[in-house]
């Protein structure tokens, strides 16, 4: 029979169990690991799940797969419109209120950027128009 050992959080009785598979999420993105092991908290008001060394290794390297994807795509969406929308970095860091290099970060997914920049970006890939309004100095593209 397995052992039963207090959970390390609650003090309650922490069940082991073995070949779990596990979801992570960032944002939009998800991915599974599987073949984990440890123990679950059988308190329903602490329900903690404690990973063995092992098995925490794999899902913190797969969380951190899963946020550099995330990055690098979210980096490259804004690339493409930024460039749709022939604007250079400082042209986008000025219309975002960042750092001169701030943009280049995100562009390279060294930063995630904050979901408001995705979501303006976003919108004036679907309505260039609005460009002239938010930077009045640039010309607006035309629609290819």
């Amino acid at each position: 029979m397995a052992t039963i050992n207090p959970c390390p959080l609650c003090g309650g009785n922490c069940k082991p169990f073995a070949n779990t598979t596990l979801t992570i999420a960032h944002h939009l993105w998800s991915d599974r690991v599987t073949g984990l092991s440890g123990c679950q908290c059988e308190r329903a008001d602490c329900a903690e799940l404690h990973l063995d060394d092992d098995s925490q290794h794999r899902y913190a390297a797969a969380s951190d797969a899963l946020v550099l994807a995330a990055r690098r795509h979210a980096g490259q969406e804004l690339r493409r419109i930024r460039r749709k929308l022939k604007l250079t970095q400082a042209d986008a860091a000025r219309l975002t209120g960042g750092g001169h290099n701030g943009f280049s970060r995100y562009e390279k997914g060294v930063t995630q950027p904050l979901p408001a920049v995705i979501n303006l970006f976003r919108l004036l890939d679907r309505h260039p128009e609005m460009l002239g309004e938010l930077l009045p100095d640039r010309s607006v593209p035309q629609a290819a």
